[in-house]
């Protein structure tokens, strides 16, 4: 494919993922500011449309009630001004798997490299224009921070993208090069850096699926306390509309706390706050409806959702063993205990940013501090993970024949990980 047209579709990606994000944001508030509002400040929409876009991608907002509204509600002064820094991570998953996808695209087309820095500069742009004209009196954020975050989200994914892209064809460059060093380590280490790949990746989604199903579980055991928090708010249907939108784009955030709290450090929600599954300790919570989903006490019977996480390694080890094959009789240990402590480091450091990602301040005083923490979550996801994967990965192999394994990997590697010299050719950019 022409190097020029990669670079116009990756810059078309870039723009289709700022311009989603920012129209998803844009539409409802409009339509709220038009039916909702009884003399709307049109002067304001852009400004909170930007906030918001700023927010999901990880930016800090900085928040100052007018003194109008501090007096009919009875706010005490001391809180007007406050930070909101829990993003709403749809927005992020969403820039992320568009420039993914976008430097997936430029990678197979043998142009990675052109792609990915044409998609980066052209968000990087839009970041810019939104981070010079969204800010206002009452809402505002850092300048270089709502450039900068913004662009590494796209940037870092695009980057990974365009990377996976030319490994499936080869780049006749650095790429070719790693996999050729990759390709003449012994045999029995040659395997083990596409298989903690894609153990990570393996790990990755099993502990979000999880994570998933345990919220689900949770909003439907305490669907009363949900519907309780929905009908003491009081809101019309505009109000209900808002405060369902306003949750599905906090839904992996929430995933995510359910992850931390599957592995057992839990997550707060608020100061001196935590909940976990041996121990629930909470004061008021903001009368958000799914946090009604956070149980009021802990049964010892939760403590066994630790379980999932040592399971999610031990199927994740016996994938990785039936796709190792076997060199000799016995089998070495070393290249399998490598394997699962290089797994179990990743997954812990996917931990540590999910944590990350995850926390921040919902308002002022002790909602300054919500979400999981980076250190114990890295720490018991690790050593959950390791413990399954050691499980399958360090146990002597039952049934099957070496020769034969051997033989299936050897066909099957260059099939799902490399083309021949020929079709690379054909994919070369003219």
């Amino acid at each position: 494919m022409h190097r020029l047209l990669v670079a116009l579709l990756a810059a078309l990606d870039a723009v289709l993922a700022a311009a989603g994000g920012i129209a998803v944001i844009l539409a409802p508030l409009t339509l709220l500011w038009v039916v909702g509002v009884a003399s709307p400040d049109w002067g304001a929409l852009w400004p909170t449309t930007a906030a918001v876009w700023h927010l999901g991608h990880l930016v800090p907002i900085a928040v100052t009630l007018p003194d109008t509204y501090l007096a009919a509600t009875g706010i005490d002064p001391a809180f007007a001004t406050f930070t909101l820094s829990l993003a709403p991570l749809a927005f992020a998953a969403s820039t992320a798997l568009f420039a993914a996808r976008s430097g997936v695209r430029a990678g197979e087309a043998g142009a990675g490299l052109t792609g990915w820095l044409a998609g980066s500069v052209v968000f990087a742009g839009i970041a810019t224009f939104v981070a010079l004209t969204g800010n206002a009196a009452l809402v505002a954020s850092e300048t270089w921070l709502a450039i900068l975050l913004p662009s590494l989200l796209f940037f870092v994914p695009a980057f990974l993208g365009a990377l996976i892209g030319a490994w499936r064809v080869g780049d006749d460059g650095p790429v070719d090069a790693l996999r050729a060093r990759i390709e003449r380590l012994p045999d029995a280490w040659a395997g083990i850096p596409l298989l903690a790949v894609r153990g990570i990746a393996l790990t990755t989604l099993g502990l979000v699926g999880a994570g998933g199903v345990v919220l689900a579980a949770g909003l439907v055991v305490r669907s009363t306390q949900v519907i309780g928090i929905y009908q003491a708010t009081n809101a019309d249907p505009i109000g209900a509309t808002v405060i369902a939108l306003g949750q599905l784009v906090y839904l992996p955030t929430l995933v995510l706390w359910a992850v931390a709290f599957i592995a057992g450090p839990g997550f707060a929600l608020g100061t001196d706050t935590a909940v976990t599954p041996a121990a629930t300790q909470v004061g008021a919570l903001p009368g958000i409806p799914a946090l009604g989903a956070v149980p009021d006490t802990t049964s010892s019977w939760l403590l066994l959702l630790v379980l999932l996480p040592i399971a999610i390694g031990a199927l994740t080890g016996w994938i990785l063993r039936s796709r190792m094959p076997v060199t000799s009789d016995p089998e070495p240990v070393a290249p399998r205990l490598t394997l699962a402590v290089v797994v179990a480091a990743l997954t812990g450091g996917v931990g540590a940013l999910a944590a990350v990602v995850s926390s921040g301040s919902i308002g002022p005083g002790r909602l300054a501090e919500t979400g999981p923490q980076p250190g114990p979550l890295a720490l018991a996801l690790g050593l959950e993970v390791l413990l399954g994967l050691a499980i399958l990965l360090l146990s002597p192999r039952f049934g099957g024949d070496a020769t034969a394994t051997a033989a299936v990997d050897d066909r099957e590697e260059p099939e799902a990980f490399s083309l021949s010299s020929r079709a690379r050719g054909a994919l070369r950019p003219r």
